[in-house]
Formats: C-alpha cells, sequence, structure tokens
C-alpha cells in the first residue's frame, strides 16, 4: 500500500489540497490530540482525493466515454468536481435516501443525476450494471484499489505532518479511507493504532469484518449519513480493512450530536456526522490515550439541511 499511495500521491498532489492539522485543547484526555482537516477539502471531503486519482489514470480513450459513479453526496461531489476539471462527463446515480439539497450540489459540478434503488447499494449496483452496458468506466466509493491509494494519501499527509502518532480515529462507510489511511500507515509507523468508528445505527462494515463476508446488515437512521449503505460483494476494502484496523468503537446517535455540537462550540467547525462519529470514539475512552499523540480525522462538512435540523 506503500508504494500505491506515494504513487498516487505524486499524481494528484497539484490538483488535491493538503489539508492542514490543528492541536486540540478541548477535546478531553492527557494527550497531544491533533485533527487533520481534511473537511478543507475540495467539494467538502476526503473523497475528491480518490475520485481525482482514479479519474488521473483514465486513458484517453475511457476520458471521452465518461464515467460513472453512485452517492447520496460526497463521493459524487468528488467524482463530479475532478471529472469537471479534466473535461469529462459524469453520470452520478443517487437513491431515495438522498438529500435534495446534495443531488443539488453534485448536478452543480456538472453531472448528470440519475435516481435508482431505495438505499445506497442498490443506486451502487445499478450504476455499475449501467456502466458496463455502455463501456463506461465505473468509479466506486471504496470497491477499487485506485481509490483507496488515493485516499490513502491523506495518511502520507498526516505522517509528514505528525510523525510519531500513537493512535488514528477515522470513520468508517465502505471502508476506503480507513483501507487507504490504515494501509498506509501500518507501513511507515507499525506503532500507530488505526481505530475505526462507527455509528451503532449504521455497523455494516463492521459486522461483515466480523462475518468475514460481505451480509446484508440493518440499519436504522443516522447523523452521520455519510458512513451509511450497504457493502458490495467481494469489496476489496474487507480483506484491506482487516489487515488495517487494529480497534472498532461503535457510538450512539447522541454521542455524535454531541460531538458536532461540541466541535462547532469549542473549535468552531462545522462538521458532517461522520467526522463526529471518529470524535465522538475518542471521547468514550480519552484517557487511555492520556500522554500520547492521537489523530482525529475531520472527514467531511458536507452536512444536509435534514441533520442540522436534528442536532439544532
Amino acid at each position: 500500500m506503500r508504494d500505491a499511495v506515494t504513487a498516487a500521491y505524486q499524481r494528484i498532489r497539484a490538483s488535491v489540497r493538503e489539508t492542514p492539522v490543528e492541536e486540540s485543547h478541548s477535546l478531553g484526555g492527557g494527550g497531544s490530540v491533533y485533527l487533520k482537516l481534511e473537511h478543507l477539502q475540495h467539494t467538502g471531503s476526503f473523497k475528491f482525493r480518490g475520485a481525482s486519482h482514479k479519474i488521473a489514470l483514465l486513458t484517453a480513450g475511457q476520458a471521452a466515454a465518461g464515467v460513472v459513479a453512485a452517492s447520496n453526496g460526497n463521493h459524487g461531489l468528488g467524482v463530479a468536481a475532478a471529472a469537471r476539471a479534466r473535461g469529462i462527463a459524469a453520470e452520478v446515480y443517487v437513491s431515495a435516501q438522498v438529500s435534495p439539497a446534495k443531488a443539488q450540489r453534485i448536478a452543480a459540478y456538472g453531472a448528470t443525476i440519475r435516481h435508482a434503488g431505495s438505499d445506497p447499494l442498490a443506486a451502487e449496483l445499478t450504476a455499475r450494471r449501467a456502466a458496463e452496458a455502455s463501456g463506461r468506466a465505473f468509479i466506486s466509493p471504496y470497491n477499487d484499489l485506485d481509490v483507496v491509494a488515493g485516499q490513502g494519501t491523506l495518511a502520507l499527509e498526516l505522517d509528514r505532518q505528525v510523525p510519531g502518532l500513537d493512535a488514528v480515529f477515522v470513520a468508517v462507510g465502505g471502508g476506503g479511507l480507513i483501507a487507504g489511511v490504515g494501509g498506509y500507515l501500518k507501513s511507515v509507523s507499525p506503532r500507530t493504532e488505526i481505530v475505526g468508528c462507527w455509528p451503532e445505527n449504521a455497523p455494516v462494515l463492521y459486522e461483515c469484518l466480523r462475518a468475514g463476508r460481505a451480509i446484508e446488515v440493518p440499519e436504522r437512521p443516522t447523523l452521520s449519513e455519510s458512513t451509511a449503505g450497504g457493502v458490495e460483494p467481494e469489496s476489496v476494502t474487507l480483506a484491506l480493512c482487516r489487515g488495517a484496523i487494529d480497534r472498532s468503537i461503535l457510538v450512539s446517535e447522541s454521542e455524535i450530536r454531541a460531538a458536532m455540537r461540541r466541535l462547532l462550540e469549542t473549535e468552531h467547525w462545522l462538521v458532517e456526522g461522520a467526522a463526529a462519529v471518529a470524535v465522538a470514539a475518542f471521547r468514550r475512552d480519552a484517557r487511555r490515550w492520556d500522554g500520547k499523540k492521537v489523530a482525529i480525522v475531520l472527514c467531511g462538512r458536507n452536512v444536509s439541511p435534514e441533520v442540522l435540523a436534528q442536532v439544532w
């Protein structure tokens, strides 16, 4: 993973933003807590990294045909923006669960919106079939090694910005971010503990990892919209995450809400529920990290109006 991430970084470094790190003095515990401000990335989330890397690898013929993706938010934004930057067409499939505001933002980048299925996984499977039938490239939000390598460039930056970390907290949806971050850090900083963080209401990949395969997992509504949704059968992230994640923490909706509020009140950052999941997981056991150096990835800031209404 180290070589793949390093190569990805060289390909996309001119187009992605190297997001800053800030030390937090308000999140509790007696250690040093650093926030990786990935919510300041272009389009408001880390997803721009993986999408930019996949699109950078397209041949001229593939680019001319355009790309297909499925997303209810951040991945769709990342693909649409990266495609526009290269001057190629993008089609993004969304499910019935999509926030209208997020669909409008994806369309504002020039992507064509297609509605399919009642949940994100259904939209994803429909989009993949449409891409295969038309001969276009499908850009998965997580089930693609090139996308995972692109997401891992966040860890390359983080290791340079705060070397010698004892732990990194990362919210988990399909697993692309933590697979890239964990895979890279395992090779350059084996002592760093990789902590996977899930909402209790949507622990899909957590349960898949426990089962050893992709399974259907019942979900309930969550403030962490970006981590909700099923996992494709045979996803590459299953094996990658088994090797990358050292510890798993599930947090409640009340903990996510409290973390969102705390970040706004003390750090003055408005972040989405997925970013707050990682913060809530750290706060659940903050004293464990007394005297240690810990980083928390604030993975996105694209809060839907529907979630905002539930938090404030």
